[in-house]
């Protein structure tokens, strides 16, 4: 029996380093009729790498969920967790997300990430006025930057790259609240959402707030309880970095609305939000490019939506706008 187990667990660690190798963001495991098919997801396309029996897929399936904290009896119900590894004497984190499927089969997918990976403010942003910007923002004492954009577009990157401007140039305290902590960084203090032990977002703000942080950076938005955690944070007097999934700043304000956050509240409490999308050049380098609203045409667009009213960003600020700038090359990676 032990023999089997380590057999399953050397196969479960050859295919991440194999992922590894091959520069793949992302492991999908895919059932199929007779096997289980093994996808890398490389530059944002799905590349078929190999395929294993339907037995020795669950056991490997059920040995990543096992180092996940996951529940290994449990098929029936979506699940996701983390765990990390140095593999070739390297950190990573590697997020296990698994889904239900017919006949009693999980779909998993795995996101790989590496330690204190940090793009620099500078090295991020293709227009240098945008670095600016952002690094204005940052130096506010309260309230709320949120980054927003659709999955894959490089949201979690610009976060953590803020966050490390706060920390070494800013020389602030900096606590972050994440579920799960899907990458580590050894200039953060990182605290992680757990539920069934009690830390629920609202539990661990409280915990948050009695280390007396200037900077507190919020994972994602993505209920109402996270909204609302956000914005007692940014109301008690602290920069919050956060981010949301939506179109465009505007259709970020709509979401915060739809998560029970007031108008009014937003008002008082956002102080740029950033729509965010990744383009590549002919050297197949990465960079993002934002439409940023701050300052007066962000005041014009909370006060215009606390009135009902529609307020019409300059077109050559937007996002499409700016991609069509730069050949619309638009490539979406893991956040």
């Amino acid at each position: 029996m032990e023999k089997r187990d380590n057999l399953i667990e050397k196969k479960c660690f050859a295919l991440l380093e194999n992922a590894i190798a091959n520069q793949a963001t992302d492991i999908h495991l895919v059932p199929l009729k007779d096997n289980y098919e093994v996808r890398f997801k490389i530059n944002s396309k799905l590349e078929t790498s190999s395929s294993f029996p339907p037995q020795l897929a669950g056991r490997m399936i059920s040995f990543y969920k096992f180092l996940s904290s996951l529940d290994i009896s449990d098929k029936r119900k979506p699940q996701s967790g983390s765990f990390h590894k140095q593999i070739q004497q390297e950190n990573f984190s590697f997020r296990v997300s698994t889904i239900p499927s017919v006949n009693m089969q999980e779909s998993v997918v795995i996101r790989l990430q590496k330690h204190d990976k940090i793009v620099a403010l500078e090295n991020l942003c293709v227009e240098p006025v945008w670095e600016q910007q952002l690094r204005q923002a940052t130096e506010e004492r309260q309230g709320l930057i949120i980054v927003t954009g659709p999955t894959g577009s490089g949201k979690t990157t610009t976060i953590y790259s803020l966050t490390a401007h706060c920390v070494n140039e800013l020389e602030r305290h900096v606590i972050t609240l994440e579920d799960p902590v899907e990458n580590n960084h050894s200039h953060l203090l990182q605290i992680q959402v757990n539920e069934r032990s009690g830390m629920t977002y609202a539990a661990g703000l409280k915990a948050i707030l009695r280390h007396s942080p200037d900077v507190i950076m919020i994972g994602e938005i993505r209920d109402a309880e996270t909204a609302k955690t956000a914005v007692a944070a940014a109301l008690t007097g602290h920069l919050v970095l956060t981010t949301v999934h939506s179109k465009d700043p505007e259709g970020c304000f709509y979401r915060l609305m739809d998560f029970g956050i007031t108008p009014e509240e937003l008002r008082q409490t956002i102080v740029c939000i950033c729509a965010q999308r990744l383009v590549h050049n002919e050297q197949e380098q990465t960079n993002a490019v934002f439409e940023i609203v701050h300052g007066d045409l962000l005041d014009q667009l909370s006060d215009g939506i606390v009135k009902g009213e529609r307020i019409n960003i300059p077109t050559e600020l937007k996002i499409e706008t700016v991609l069509q700038r730069y050949g619309n090359k638009e490539r979406l990676r893991h956040d």
